[in-house]
């Protein structure tokens, strides 16, 4: 019984694609959406690897590149944030701060801490090769946030380029079957209409 099933299957999916209905337009256009879509996936999971693979790279040279040194208030710090025009506040505020550099020069910049923050207050902050104040670098779960989003991001640019290309292909095709089917029927309309009319 079950063997008979399958043999069914199998007859019904080659008489399928046999059938004196499908076109040589249809069977290319079968072909081009089932190219597509793998070409979609496979181009989508490369495009969000490398992608990801650059930001990492990115990331960890930017932890690299950067320091925490202690650094001390020479002001009182703003006890409100300002209000930010695009409504994205952290909830810190920009106060000057002074520190030691590792060759025993000091520096002086400003940086964001806490708002009130009172001087004198020892803080943490960071700073790049060139001894200039930077802002800190990406947590880990910030950097596989960032990893993430950039990656999939990047699959579904390359999904979409591919896919959008497919929809141009199988518009063309619908144009040429479109003009077969007028010429078909500038050939066969007047002898169908004579039968009709008698």
């Amino acid at each position: 019984m079950k063997t008979h099933r399958a043999k069914a299957k199998r007859i019904r999916f080659w008489r399928w694609r046999r059938n004196p209905l499908r076109r040589r337009s249809d069977r290319l256009e079968a072909w081009i959406v089932l190219a597509a879509w793998t070409l979609a996936l496979l181009g989508g999971l490369l495009a969000a690897l490398a992608t990801q693979q650059a930001v990492r790279d990115d990331l960890a040279a930017r932890r690299a590149d950067v320091h925490s040194v202690s650094a001390v208030l020479t002001e009182d710090a703003p006890r409100i944030p300002p209000v930010s025009t695009s409504g994205y506040s952290d909830d810190k505020v920009w106060a000057k701060v002074r520190w030691v550099a590792a060759d025993g020069s000091t520096h002086t910049g400003t940086t964001r801490v806490e708002p009130g923050t009172a001087v004198g207050t020892r803080i943490t902050t960071w700073t790049d090769h060139t001894g200039r104040l930077v802002l800190e670098p990406a947590s880990p779960t910030e950097a596989w946030l960032q990893t993430a989003l950039f990656g999939a991001a990047a699959a579904m640019g390359a999904g979409a380029v591919v896919l959008a290309g497919e929809r141009l292909a199988r518009g063309r095709l619908d144009r040429r079957r479109l003009a077969e089917w007028d010429a078909q029927w500038a050939r066969v309309g007047p002898q169908w209409r004579k039968r009709m009319l008698g």
